[in-house]
């Protein structure tokens, strides 16, 4: 007996495991299938919550994974590019989509799985396209979805016979409460309802479990695929905790609700499998679908409610990042280029200070190691990229006009000075990736080294406000003093260098942190370099 326990725990979880990396690699592969424009679509269509709900729906079927939406959601709620309220209805949308992998499972095509893998591995070994690798990605996960579910469906055949497993079925019969315990515990651990309610419907399809046993764990699987979502909000951002409290908030309601009606809602789902003649498996799914569809409808009315009930519960004004330009206005395009042209340089001064503050979080990172500094750098630099864009549109739609003279050499320099702040956010994320790699690599930078990076960092952030405030001004004796200052920033550079040379040579630092040494102070020196271009339009009287 001991033996076929080993063996069932080995061919459930080996199972398990096969399952669990096909669907992440299926999810993957649509991803990139998708063109992987998810944010945008996001962006664009989530108007209102019902559009977020449709667009959740949308998203979640093509990543197969309700977690990974809200992940992508609370990001974008972080960046201004969405409400709370946009946000729940993508969420409660989230939770339909996730639905449509029970129904797929509930496909009886188990036999076919090895043919089907083999069809994608051949897909992904030999074609050089993209295109057909990815869909080849999508053929082998999905073959790999349903051989992980037959061999988790043969290890659990044995428990048939176990009593012990028998009795637990007894009681959660009995005690529904237990069913939703067993099903969010469980689910919290493998993290992954798809999962869950797979191996939930090989067990009511083996007659291991009834349906009154089913539902309640069914209910806890919606439950526990939250705490994905809780764990990626720890320690970021408020609308991120606000965010993961609604997915939580939503899926313990809709549980309240469908335990009070458990014994309407088994019938229902027992009268539906008889109409449509379902298989065991399907009728989970439809269950699974009925549950949260249903618990769409009944809470999207409390969308308001639900948002200002966790904005009190997780208080605090939110740092946002806001990604949308708030000066270009399109309509001063036609009736006054001049003044379109004053508004393209008040946002090209917004993303100059998203610029400084990257460089400020890259400085920090260096000196806390804190991936918070990291993470705010990287989202910066996300910023100035949409920023540049947006303003680079909006300066071409300018150009078409006619233009004045002195707007004509405005408009060229406002365009050259995207392009500067633009470069300046490569710079530093090249230096927030080096300092990712000295950490990876527990690279450790020498005293002298760090006091050398802090004096060349100061220099670099203050010339870049000074190119900032000098274009914001006009001010001549500012440009003047950017052009003085990127000269330090130059004999810094060659300075620091020929003291890495000699730290290198007297065995003060190994030779991997001297390469993040002179990348850093490389990538400094060409931020100087940007901003002195900056400074340069403005001492030509050209700004």
């Amino acid at each position: 007996m001991e033996t076929n326990w080993q063996e069932m725990l080995f061919i459930f979880f080996g199972g398990l495991g096969i399952f669990l990396f096909s669907i992440k690699y299926m999810g993957d592969a649509l991803q990139k299938a998708a063109g992987d424009k998810l944010r945008g679509i996001l962006d664009r269509f989530t108007t209102n919550p019902f559009m977020g709900v449709l667009v959740g729906i949308v998203v979640t079927v093509l990543i197969q994974s309700s977690s990974g939406t809200t992940v992508i959601v609370v990001g974008l709620v972080s960046a201004g590019f969405m409400t709370l309220r946009q946000a729940i209805g993508v969420i409660m949308g989230a939770n339909i989509g996730t639905t449509v992998t029970a129904f797929i499972i509930g496909l009886d095509v188990g036999a076919y799985a090895l043919p089907i893998m083999a069809i994608g591995a051949a897909m992904i070994f030999f074609f050089k396209k993209n295109q057909i690798q990815n869909i080849g990605q999508v053929i082998f996960g999905f073959g790999g979805l349903f051989y992980g579910l037959e061999l988790m469906s043969d290890g659990m055949k044995p428990l048939r016979e176990s009593q012990a497993f028998i009795d637990m079925t007894i009681n959660l019969s009995e005690m529904p409460i237990l069913g939703v315990l067993v099903g969010t515990i469980f689910t919290v651990i493998v993290q992954s309802s798809s999962a869950t309610v797979a191996i939930l419907q090989g067990l009511y399809a083996e007659d291991i479990l009834n349906l009154q046993a089913s539902l309640p764990v069914l209910f806890g699987d919606n439950i526990g695929t939250t705490i994905t979502a809780v764990l990626a909000a720890l320690g970021t951002s408020i609308a991120a905790r606000r965010a993961a409290a609604v997915h939580v908030l939503f899926n313990i309601v809709g549980t309240i609700i469908f335990m009070i009606l458990i014994i309407p809602f088994t019938a229902y789902v027992q009268w539906i499998s008889g109409v449509l003649a379902l298989e065991p498996k399907m009728q989970i799914a439809f269950a699974h679908g009925s549950f949260n569809v249903a618990n769409t409808i009944i809470q999207f009315p409390l969308i308001g409610a639900w948002a200002y009930l966790v904005t009190k519960v997780i208080p605090g004004e939110e740092v946002l990042i806001e990604f949308k330009p708030k000066h270009l206005d399109p309509n001063f395009i036609e009736a006054s280029p001049s003044i379109a042209l004053g508004q393209a340089k008040e946002e090209i001064l917004r993303m100059g200070q998203y610029a400084v503050q990257g460089l400020e979080e890259s400085y920090a990172y260096l000196k806390t190691k804190s991936k918070k500094n990291a993470e705010m750098g990287y989202q910066l630099e996300d910023a100035i990229n949409n920023l540049d864009s947006k303003i680079t549109d909006y300066l071409v739609l300018i150009s078409a006009e006619s233009l004045s003279a002195g707007d004509s050499t405005r408009h060229t320099v406002l365009m050259e000075t995207v392009r500067d702040i633009e470069r300046i956010g490569d710079h530093f994320e090249n230096i927030i990736e080096l300092i990712d790699y000295q950490e990876n690599n527990r690279v450790i930078l020498s005293e002298d080294a760090l006091e050398d990076l802090t004096e060349m960092f100061t220099l670099t952030i203050a010339t870049v406000q000074k190119s900032l405030d000098a274009l914001d001004t006009t001010n001549h004796e500012l440009a003047r003093e950017v052009a003085e200052q990127e000269d330090l920033i130059d004999k810094m550079e060659r300075k620091f260098r020929k003291k890495h040379i000699l730290r290198l040579t007297e065995g003060q630092c190994s030779a991997q942190a001297g390469i993040v040494f002179v990348d850093i102070v490389s990538n400094l020196e060409r931020i100087g370099d940007h901003s002195v271009n900056i400074a340069e339009a403005i001492l030509g009287n050209r700004a």
